[in-house]
């Protein structure tokens, strides 16, 4: 039975489209999924192929003319299938146009009388008038138009957008005919890498298992939300070199980091706490638990008392701490019992990033690396280091001015180390 194929809809402002260029003829047979025409619409040339399959019978829009969306495009259906009743009935559908006021209705010029072509009896109209029959060819060079290639529309306009000569495309279409799936596929006569697809798969070990199950109740019950504070460090910096002169252990970065954080949280106590469901924890002892990587994923040593506890010796337990996660010899009791959570990814070249609080902490603060960079002083640029942190909070806890308070404390501490080392914190 013979099937309509309407004028699709190609865009979501398409009201009509213009039929750019035809790629079958009537009598051809058409394919499901073969190219059919160009349709031109309101935003670009497309390629419209056939969802039917058959012999089309009926071309309802010329090349170059205007329909439009859902009217007769073509029909496909059975060799010599009669589709003049198809026709008359969708021609009934659609309103006649109505000449404009003041002005005469047009009236066919005389024509010289032609037998018109039948299929099964029915007349094709006029407009719509059956080509020869063309031998079927077998696959060949594109044909050329005034010595260049054939090509479609759409296949010319990416060919332009890309710089691609299409002379030198060779085309898979009707005759030859250049089209979209042949710029697509156009390499320029340079080799293709081949590459084989490979993976390799391991067990999740209990380890990880463990860190995903927390990290994702932390992530996905407690409601984050990020406070970023960016610190100068050129005092600090000074400090420490100077510390490290004198000092039985060398000091790192982390280590006056752990004292500055318990210093800081000794005055803003509601930082040091946590959510317990019907009640909220806040802890009076002070213990900063401090991100260590590790293989197979990351854990966290507690350092206990860090408010009570000099640098010196913050470094000498995170040292060790380090080497028996290392080692993997650290115990349930070297990791349990965090009030505070630090991650430090500065020494990786990290600027800024955001942590997942680690349970059951109401924070964790994100440190990135020193960075040396111009900033103003004294209504100057200048050069200068500084250092961004950003810390994570959990809003059943702690609101915005609670943590801006508590690294606001911090950032004094950092900025003006004289506050933060005497002799007794070395």
């Amino acid at each position: 039975m013979a099937e309509i194929i309407r004028m699709p809809k190609l865009s979501d402002t398409m009201t009509e489209g213009v039929v750019a260029e035809w790629h079958k003829k009537i009598g051809d047979t058409v394919k499901n999924g073969e190219l059919l025409a160009d349709i031109e619409t309101d935003k670009a040339t497309m390629e419209f192929e056939s969802f039917q399959e058959g012999t089309l019978l009926y071309i309802g829009v010329e090349k170059g003319k205007t329909a439009p969306v859902d009217s007769i495009l073509a029909i496909v259906g059975k060799p010599n299938e009669d589709v003049k009743d198809l026709i008359a009935s969708e021609s009934k559908k659609a309103p006649a146009a109505e000449p404009k006021k003041d002005e005469p209705a047009p009236v066919a010029a005389p024509q010289a009388k032609a037998e018109q072509p039948k299929v099964q009896g029915a007349a094709i109209p006029a407009q719509q008038p059956v080509q020869a029959p063309v031998a079927a060819t077998s696959a060949q060079p594109a044909p050329s138009e005034n010595g260049h290639s054939k090509v479609s529309p759409l296949a010319k306009k990416i060919a332009k957008d890309r710089n691609i000569n299409t002379n030198l495309v060779k085309g898979t279409g009707d005759g030859g005919r250049i089209v979209k799936r042949d710029i697509d596929n156009y390499t320029g006569g340079t080799p293709q890498f081949v590459g084989v697809e490979s993976y390799t798969e391991e067990p999740v070990s209990q380890m990880r298992k463990t860190i995903a199950r927390r990290l994702a109740e932390s992530k996905f019950t407690a409601p984050h939300f990020y406070l970023t504070m960016e610190l100068a460090m050129d005092e600090m910096m000074k400090a420490r070199e100077s510390i490290n002169g004198v000092a039985t252990v060398k000091i790192s970065f982390n280590d006056i980091i752990v004292k500055a954080v318990a210093t800081a949280l000794r005055s803003h106590p509601k930082v040091n706490s946590s959510w317990r469901g019907d009640v909220i924890r806040y802890n009076k002892h002070i213990h900063i638990g401090i991100a260590v990587a590790v293989e197979e994923g990351l854990l966290v040593p507690v350092v206990r008392f860090a408010d009570g506890k000099t640098l010196s010796q913050i470094s000498t337990e995170t040292k060790a701490y380090a080497q028996k996660a290392k080692d993997k010899k650290l115990q349930p009791a070297d990791w349990e019992g965090n009030t505070f959570t630090i991650s430090n990814l500065g020494m990786y070249g990290i600027e800024e990033f955001t942590a997942i609080i680690n349970p059951p902490d109401a924070c964790i603060m994100a440190i990135g690396g020193i960075k040396e960079t111009a900033v103003v002083k004294d209504g100057k640029l200048v050069p200068g280091h500084v250092m961004k942190i950003t810390m994570s909070c959990d809003h059943r806890v702690v609101d915005g001015a609670t943590g801006s308070a508590f690294l606001q404390t911090f950032k004094h501490l950092m900025e003006n180390p004289v506050l933060l080392m005497g002799m007794q914190n070395i």
